[in-house]
């Protein structure tokens, strides 16, 4: 358990296993991403990973346990920018990354950024836009409430500024168009989403567009979820 603080910014972050392959973890939650909502996944990396990588757990800013200013000008940007600058802060120059739900588009938002570092992405149940964007605004917007009931001094017109920002672009992921995935040249390992926030088209986009992307249709109950957490270990075994 430890912060790490640049420019404002507090991020809290949970850190295990030193000296073993990395994958940093983003975690589902929407705004509210926080490690703990691992806690409540069909099956929690932090656990089925222990042991044989170090795993960086994290709460995204103004989630969980971190905080930092809300401006109008904030996006997708300055998550990616935190997550890049925690793997600076703990010296750790290539890794693997694994996210569900929001924790989709920081993947893709990480290897745009920064592709040379990234051994392996594994994305579960990504969010996408297909059809959905008031669910999004609403879970914002909740969010916000939060937020701003801890911080008076955030006017409305900040959020709304900052909700447009992260979810009114028409880009599917909303950080990152489709047009992205041709270039990606990363491994990538998909756990299929079949509900509104994270749609099925989202996932089989990835798996139809990227050259190294495979897909896992089933992965949350029985044998099904046991196929899975084997495939994922397999997965990232073959590339560390």
């Amino acid at each position: 358990m430890a912060i790490f603080s640049k420019n404002h910014v507090s991020i809290y972050y949970e850190d295990s296993g030193e000296d073993l392959p990395a994958v940093l973890l983003l975690a589902p939650g929407g705004m509210k991403s926080s490690l703990d909502f691992w806690n409540h996944t069909p099956w929690d990396p932090r656990k089925e990973l222990n042991g044989s990588y170090r795993i960086i757990a994290m709460d995204q800013r103004n989630a969980g346990r971190s905080t930092a200013p809300v401006m109008p000008q904030d996006g997708w940007h300055n998550y990616i920018e935190d997550q890049l600058a925690l793997m600076d802060h703990l010296g750790i120059d290539k890794f693997n990354i694994a996210g569900m739900c929001i924790g989709g588009p920081y993947c893709l938002g990480i290897i745009d950024s920064a592709p040379g570092r990234v051994i392996t992405a594994t994305i579960f149940q990504t969010i996408g836009l297909d059809n959905n964007r008031e669910a999004f605004y609403q879970l914002f917007d909740e969010w916000a409430f939060e937020v701003g009931s801890r911080d008076s001094s955030i006017s409305p017109e900040v959020f709304d500024a900052f909700r447009t920002n992260m979810f009114g672009p028409n880009d599917v992921f909303f950080n990152l168009n489709e047009s992205f995935l041709p270039s990606c040249n990363t491994p990538l390992l998909v756990l299929m989403g079949d509900d509104l926030f994270h749609p099925k088209s989202t996932s089989e986009l990835i798996v139809e567009k990227a050259p190294n992307a495979q897909l896992i249709k089933s992965w949350k109950a029985g044998e099904a979820r046991e196929s899975a957490i084997l495939e994922c270990r397999q997965f990232l075994d073959v590339h560390n």
